[in-house]
């Protein structure tokens, strides 16, 4: 070989290794540094001293004094927490460590220690407790397979939820629902328009968003550490729901509110970053760039008798749980803005919820619904039923792609009440259609009737055939006996629940239950009651009404013994009566919502 041709090897490979020999060398420098930065629990001394960072106005950061009183062992919700004192202008002007400080970074001589994250109600509001650092990054290494696709005394310090769009009506059903998961809603605005975000960062403002669009409902807190596109935040659970795919955004703080109890910042989540995917003890913990799957849910509502309409649209976070919750408040929202009034009134309402996983992919629904109290509390008690039932059905995961809700609401009231039925004919034969007028008294309006067709069935036997004649909206037994959980005693007596159920049949028992301005004909045989010995009688017996007002309202006895009896009552009443499994039913549609019943008897020839 020349000795050219060596030189110019040689310069080669000083050209290439030795930049990539620098890079390896940055590389461990810096994953040196990245470790060294933060100090371990064990290197904590009383008496330390170093600064935390948050936002409590706008968006910029500033710093505030820690002083270190302690660590207590195993206190945590995975281990330690380090017992602070806090100080300084910030912690003046918040009167203590406030809601929404969670997750604030604190740091000694340099080194990330952890975050801000736990403290006492009604005392000293400057004294907290901090999350170590290394409880909180090593949730990025938990497994993230829902998003594949795409101390005894202390309390965490408590995540205001805030809620922009929202009324008061609204804002207090998401307040009474949301209860049970220790999130109290507060009303706020949007962030101001042209407000400049900088990228995330410790100590930076964040939001985790479960609504986005025409209205909003996240949580607040406070980044501790960032690394790449890698965030933890919080220092504590939100919901502790563990893998999660909620929205990350940053955020905007209006002021922090000070409180007896506990401060607590307010303001308006901001711009999607990417995706909370883990909420856990020790942090909540997501990744910037990637966005969770959600469920687009749009809502149009008219008021007929004012001519006002209000449309929304909204992404609702996937969550079996608080999903159905988020959905159903969104839309109480949107009805009660079009009606702009509580009260009375009558409403016609659809809705069609769209996935793969069910039979046609949707299940659609059409109903409707008075109230004399709340009729936009009622007009969304089947929605609610319906999303949670899918939710949290027993059979299989189902993935809701779209919901479209649309309803129509007036302040009349159109009920009327079933005076009498006959048919225009009671000698019939197997298979022949029966017409039956039944008569119909409108709510202070004239009676009228209304024509029902039924088809006696091609195998029915000779003699008398009884036909109930009722609203749809009139609730059987053994439903009435299931909402006061009283149907393990059914079972007792010899009630077999069906096993073999799939979800298609739950989609399509819900999908094909009788309509409240219903009028439905079926068939009731009279014979004695089965059963009398010493097991009882045998629960197959009756149907009951409720007053219409009552059932359309969504009323509830509070008193089960007193829902007990009325069952016992309902029974009682029809105690000569067995009512066998339909072998025909037919349903007419009116304009009213019906309540009451009727019988017809017919003498069936062959």
């Amino acid at each position: 070989m020349s000795l050219n041709r060596m030189m110019r090897m040689h310069n080669l490979c000083k050209k290439i290794c030795l930049p990539l020999l620098l890079l390896c060398l940055m590389c461990l420098a810096n994953e040196a540094q990245a470790a060294a930065s933060f100090m371990p629990v064990e290197d904590i001394k009383i008496g330390m001293t170093g600064i935390g960072r948050t936002v409590v106005e706008g968006t910029k950061i500033e710093e505030f004094g820690v002083e270190v009183l302690g660590v207590l062992k195993n206190k945590g919700p995975v281990g330690d927490l380090i017992l602070v004192r806090t100080s300084g202008n910030v912690i003046e002007r918040t009167d203590g460590i406030a809601q929404g400080m969670s997750g604030s970074p604190v740091y000694i001589d340099g080194r990330l220690v952890g975050a801000i994250a736990y403290g006492w109600s009604l005392t000293d509001h400057r004294v907290g407790m901090v999350t170590p650092i290394g409880d909180m990054v090593n949730l990025w290494e938990l497994p993230d397979g829902r998003n594949s696709q795409v101390a005894s005394g202390i309390q965490p310090l408590a995540t205001p939820l805030m809620v922009s769009g929202f009324g008061k009506p609204a804002l207090e059903m998401l307040k009474q629902k949301l209860q049970p998961y220790n999130l109290v809603p507060y009303a706020t605005g949007e962030a101001p328009e042209g407000v400049s975000f900088a990228p995330l960062e410790p100590g930076s403002a964040i939001g985790v968003q479960l609504v986005r669009g025409d209205a909003s409902v996240g949580a607040l807190g406070t980044v501790t550490y960032v690394e790449g596109d890698k965030v933890v935040a919080f220092g504590h659970p939100f919901l502790k729901k563990g893998n999660i795919g909620y929205f990350m955004t940053n955020a905007y703080m209006f002021t922090t509110v000070k409180s007896l109890e506990s401060s607590f910042k307010v303001g308006a989540t901001g711009e999607t970053l990417g995706i909370i995917n883990q909420d856990r003890g020790a942090a909540v913990a997501g990744q910037q760039g990637r966005y969770p799957n959600i469920v687009p849910l749009r809502i149009q509502v008219s008021d007929l008798g004012t001519g006002r309409s209000q449309d929304a649209a909204v992404q609702v976070v996937r969550d079996e749980e608080i999903g159905p919750i988020l959905a159903t408040a969104t839309t109480f929202n949107v009805i009660d803005k079009a009606m702009d009034r509580t009260g009375p009134g009558t409403a016609k309402v659809s809705f069609r919820i769209s996935s793969a996983d069910l039979p046609g992919g949707e299940l659609k629904r059409e109903n409707m619904f008075y109230s004399p109290a709340s009729i936009s509390e009622s007009a969304v008690g089947e929605f609610f039923e319906a999303v949670n039932m899918l939710a949290a059905n027993q059979y299989q995961k189902v993935n809701i792609m779209n919901i479209d809700v649309s309803v129509k609401v007036e302040e009349e009231r159109r009920t009327a009440t079933i005076v009498e039925a006959k048919a225009k004919q009671t000698n019939v034969k197997p298979g022949q259609k029966v017409d039956l007028e039944v008569k119909l008294k409108p709510f202070r309006g004239e009676a009228f009737v209304q024509q029902v067709t039924f088809d006696v069935p091609k195998t029915q036997a000779e003699g008398p055939l009884m036909l109930e004649v009722r609203g749809g909206g009139i609730i059987p037994l053994q439903q009435l006996l299931k909402k006061t959980g009283l149907e393990e005693e059914l079972q007792m007596l010899g009630y077999k629940r069906n096993k073999n159920k799939t979800l298609g049949d739950e989609v399509k028992s819900f999908a094909e239950r009788d309509h409240n301005n219903d009028v439905v004909v079926e068939i009731m045989e009279m014979e004695p009651m089965e059963g009398q010995g010493p097991s009882g009688p045998k629960p197959n017996a009756a149907m009951i009404g409720e007053d219409s007002a009552a059932l359309q309202s969504g009323a509830k006895n509070n008193n089960p013994e007193a829902d007990k009896g009325n069952a016992n009552a309902a029974a009682s009443s029809k105690d000569k009566l067995k009512k066998t499994a339909p072998k025909a039913k037919s349903h007419t549609s009116t304009e009213y919502i019906i309540d009451g019943d009727s019988q017809v008897t017919l003498n069936v020839k062959g």
